[in-house]
């Protein structure tokens, strides 16, 4: 029962930004914390959601990416269209924060994979820079 419901919501939409806490679950379906981690481990099994670690389950697939990683996306697309040009001054973790609604962790870890990367290089005390091609 509660994994079909949750199976509808993600089909319709719902839970773009990640499904709630299993006590939130456990809350609104009047369940205990076991139940709802058995019908998340059926949504596990079958596909439709995923666990990621340091930011819960998320809906698996296209728009289902975890934040850092949709963040990542967006800044890489800036880069290769040229709009963030080799050299250029990424935004302030802050003005990131603010422009995706997300934690400053969230932030630091989607700069932190474009620099292992290679995309982003940061500058001690003055910024992250991206890098010149290769």
């Amino acid at each position: 029962m509660i994994s079909q419901a949750l199976r509808e919501r993600i089909a319709a939409g719902v839970y773009v930004d990640g499904l709630p806490s299993e006590a939130e679950i456990g809350r609104e379906f009047e369940v205990a914390r076991t139940t709802v981690r058995r019908a998340l481990h059926d949504l596990e099994e079958s596909g439709d959601i995923k666990t990621v670690a340091g930011v819960g389950r998320i809906v698996a697939g296209g728009a289902g990416n975890a934040p850092y990683e949709r963040i990542m996306a967006d800044l890489l697309d800036q880069i290769r269209s040229g709009d963030l040009p080799s050299g250029a001054r990424l935004p302030s973790e802050a003005a990131l924060v603010e422009r995706y609604g997300v934690s400053r962790g969230t932030v630091r870890r989607a700069v932190r994979e474009l620099e292992t990367a290679g995309h982003v290089e940061a500058r001690h005390g003055v910024g992250r820079f991206v890098s010149s091609p290769s």
